[in-house]
């Protein structure tokens, strides 16, 4: 099947635009629960988010793969090394933006882009140099090892939040001063171990990607997509009752549920979009997943702006309007969550300008 999916594209930008939602909210006090995160445990549509984007990395990777057929490998090795490397220092960028707010000694080292770079760029390599019949096999040791660091090496709580091994990793490699905070101990959801699994969330994006260009009808592929996404989901479901659902350490049972749900979900965007042709309501999700990466790095740019730089009297234009505008006339939740959907159309506004002149833009 040659035709391109426009429900990739979608998907992309639906991920991105739900990204931005759920990281700006008016005030983090009221946040309505499915737009949190799990505390722990479990997943909540938030929790679905991240890998549903890190999925679609691999699912994207076919079509510049192929595109990249006939190079030599040494050559396509140094592309791939300088998009890991452009993407990981933009999200190295915003963690320090706007310098002067926090020293680099205590700078956070990884973080989202950090880790969708290393993801991206594990899963090329082994792309690029493994046999793709080999893939899926290795996707599987992949998660089986992951599963065995926490079996072998993780002690008497293995997924504690104190005591997880991507804790410890991080605190030896990185350092307690480089790491997240925001879970009351030095602890980071995008360490660098947890970016083990999330190369298999890519790799399984990829593997099923390619029945994109292989299936032979849209049909085919909404039921190769419909079944596999059930295998996948019931698995990583059975998994989970040893190896929980945790998105804060990628637990390869996250990796393979959170898979079944984006190719469950990928399935109907296709037999909506691409079979039954209802595309007028897509166009605000098309202009974000032109520029999917531009788009969130720039939602995250001016965050900080509004927050470090352009404030007074102890607010900022973000907690100003929350505060004097939103809050007031739609009350708590509701009002963060308006507060978040027109930040979200902030930043959408520079997303149509790059779409209207067909501009790409690629971290």
């Amino acid at each position: 099947m040659k035709e391109r999916l426009l429900s990739l594209d979608v998907f992309r930008g639906m991920t991105i635009l739900f990204m931005i939602i759920v990281n700006t909210p008016g005030s983090w006090n009221y946040v309505y629960a499915p737009l949190r995160h799990a505390n722990w445990e479990g997943c909540t549509p938030t929790d679905l988010v991240f890998p549903f984007f890190v999925f679609i990395v691999g699912l994207s990777m076919v079509f510049s793969i192929s595109r990249l057929t006939g190079k030599d490998k040494p050559q396509v090795a140094l592309k791939i090394l300088r998009r890991t490397a452009l993407i990981f220092l933009v999200g190295l960028f915003l963690n320090w933006f706007p310098f002067f707010h926090k020293h680099i000694s205590e700078l956070r080292i990884m973080g989202v882009l950090q880790k969708i770079a290393l993801s991206y760029g594990g899963a090329a390599f082994i792309i690029l140099y493994a046999n793709k019949y080999w893939l899926p096999f290795i996707t599987a040791l992949i998660l089986l090892a992951y599963w065995g660091l926490f079996v072998f090496f993780g002690g008497e709580i293995p997924y504690g939040l104190e005591t997880n091994i991507v804790r410890m990793v991080d605190l030896k490699i990185l350092g307690a001063d480089h790491l997240y905070g925001g879970f009351g101990v030095p602890f980071d959801p995008e360490g660098l171990l947890g970016c083990i699994p999330s190369v298999g969330t890519v790799l399984i994006g990829y593997i099923f990607g390619r029945r994109i260009l292989e299936a032979s009808s849209k049909q085919r592929l909404v039921q190769e997509y419909t079944i596999g996404g059930v295998i996948l989901t019931v698995v990583g479901l059975l998994w989970g009752m040893s190896f929980p659902i945790i998105k804060a350490l990628w637990t390869s049972s996250y990796v393979l549920y959170t898979a079944g749900l984006a190719l469950l979900f990928f399935s109907i965007l296709i037999y909506i979009i691409d079979i039954q042709n209802l595309k007028k309501w897509t166009y605000p999700f098309r202009v974000f997943g032109l520029n999917p990466l531009f788009s969130y790095a720039l939602s995250g740019l001016f965050v900080k702006l509004f927050i470090y730089v352009i404030k007074w009297n102890g607010t900022n234009p973000l907690g100003w309007m929350y505060a004097n505008v939103y809050q007031p006339f739609f009350g708590d939740y509701l009002g963060s969550l308006v507060s978040a959907i027109m930040y979200t159309a902030f930043i959408w506004f520079f997303a149509w300008l790059l779409y209207r002149k067909k501009i790409v833009i690629k971290l």
